[in-house]
């Protein structure tokens, strides 16, 4: 009994989760406006209302008072570039201008071990401070890229996806591999990394333009030998990208039919940006499924397109946020959930504020088929939860005061917040970031 009361840890805030879709079911979120989380050996016990749970504080274990603040799972990122880090906000007039002027030549870099390792630690602590605890990671083509990240994310006792990009046609030299080179490389590093802590692996290939007939079978091959590992990738981002594969795969349908001939649409892939797909493709989705990652400020700062909620959720695939960094302007789910609200706007449908924060959560955890893991307070999952203020600012502290419902708070921080709104952020029970007061 001692030991058991010594791993307890126990907090009081309003409580804040999703058991259900809120496009789906009226009533899909758990809440608690004085609630206890209670916590141990990295797991979640029980969170519920603090009146009913106060009894079940072991003696000796302090309450920690989060009062006013509101306690939720940690946000899960669908979609982002470590590599990208130092090239945020690079200008260009599209997708593949970008690339070329501003992602290839920053990836070189990642050749360099000690680079990749000091990237990867201040992305880490970004996507901390932004209250994101689980994301889907690309690291560059070299090996050592991926080592550097799941160093750095294992030392912080986090729950990382991410993998090598597999690339051996139209980009740079200096970062092309080969179609054997990549598998035989990827392959290891699944061997090395994948179910080792809290880690997952993912294979990569960029996307069709850049891996040829052969790297696309051998990726395809290893997603079905390794059948519990990811499988991440672009399609339908950009009209120029989709008219280029239509000219290297005239056989394919469509651009996610590439991906499908090759054996790669399947539970546990996930999709960036999915813009240009037709009914046709959001049905196949919908049927193997493979999830969509939006990536909102990605799509608007490129001038992509924009993602269509509707017919998305008419098909019933399955999809959650991203923030898509380079090309994403920012860190922050909750900046990423801004943009969200407004591309939907554009696209004719409505997003509420409840659906947002349940994509970056719940959703996005049964996108990776990691619901009953992470993305909820419900006994048994990973103890991965932030403290949002919605204090944090003076506007929003303002704001706040005169909001008559939690969805309308919720509509507030999604719209006005940022990484000041995270007041602390928890991985496994251990608080990985603390917002600095003052």
């Amino acid at each position: 009994m001692q030991t058991a009361t010594q791993n307890v840890q126990a907090y009081r805030a309003s409580l804040l989760y999703f058991h259900a879709d809120p496009a789906l079911v009226e009533t899909a979120h758990a809440w608690h406006e004085d609630g206890l989380l209670l916590v141990a050996d990295g797991k979640i016990l029980t969170a519920g209302d603090y009146a009913a749970l106060q009894g079940e504080v072991p003696p000796g274990v302090e309450v920690r008072d989060y009062r006013g603040k509101i306690i939720m799972p940690g946000f899960i990122d669908a979609h982002v570039h470590y590599p990208q880090t130092d090239m945020i906000a690079s200008p260009a007039p599209g997708l593949l201008p970008w690339l070329e002027s501003y992602t290839f030549p920053t990836e070189r870099q990642f050749a360099d071990p000690a680079h990749a390792a000091q990237v990867a630690e201040f992305f880490l602590d970004e996507l901390l401070r932004c209250g994101t605890t689980t994301a889907m990671v690309y690291c560059s083509v070299h090996p050592q890229s991926v080592d550097a990240f799941f160093t750095a994310s294992e030392r912080r006792g986090l729950r990382m996806i991410a993998g090598k990009v597999m690339m051996d046609r139209h980009c740079p030299d200096f970062l092309r591999d080969t179609a054997e080179s990549g598998a035989r490389e990827t392959e290891q590093l699944i061997q090395r990394w994948h179910k080792h802590a809290r880690s997952l692996y993912a294979i990569t290939p960029r996307f069709a333009p850049t891996s040829t007939d052969a790297q696309m079978q051998l990726a395809g091959e290893l997603a079905r030998t390794y059948a519990d590992t990811y499988l991440q990738t672009h399609v339908s981002e950009n009209q120029d990208e989709c008219s280029w594969v239509k000219t290297l795969y005239p056989q394919a349908r469509s651009y996610l039919d590439v991906y499908d001939r090759y054996g790669m649409l399947r539970p546990r892939a996930v999709y960036g940006h999915c813009i240009w797909l037709d009914d046709g493709d959001r049905a196949r989705m919908a049927e193997t499924r493979a999830a969509a990652a939006v990536c909102p400020t990605s799509n608007l700062f490129l001038g992509s397109g924009l993602f269509d909620f509707e017919r998305a959720d008419q098909a019933g695939m399955l999809m959650s946020l991203a923030t898509d960094v380079g090309a994403g302007t920012s860190f922050s789910m909750l900046q990423t959930m801004n943009e969200a609200y407004k591309v939907a706007r554009l696209k004719g449908s409505y997003l509420p504020a409840m659906r947002m924060f349940y994509l970056a959560t719940l959703g996005a955890a049964r996108s990776l088929q990691l619901d009953g893991t992470i993305g909820s307070l419900a006994a048994g999952n990973e103890a991965d939860f932030i403290v949002l203020d919605p204090d944090a600012t003076p506007l929003l502290a303002r704001r706040r005061v005169t909001c008559n419902s939690l969805e309308e708070q919720l509509f507030a921080l999604a719209l006005l917040g940022d990484d000041r709104a995270i007041a602390a952020t928890y991985a496994a029970g251990q608080l990985v970031h603390e917002r600095k007061q003052g």
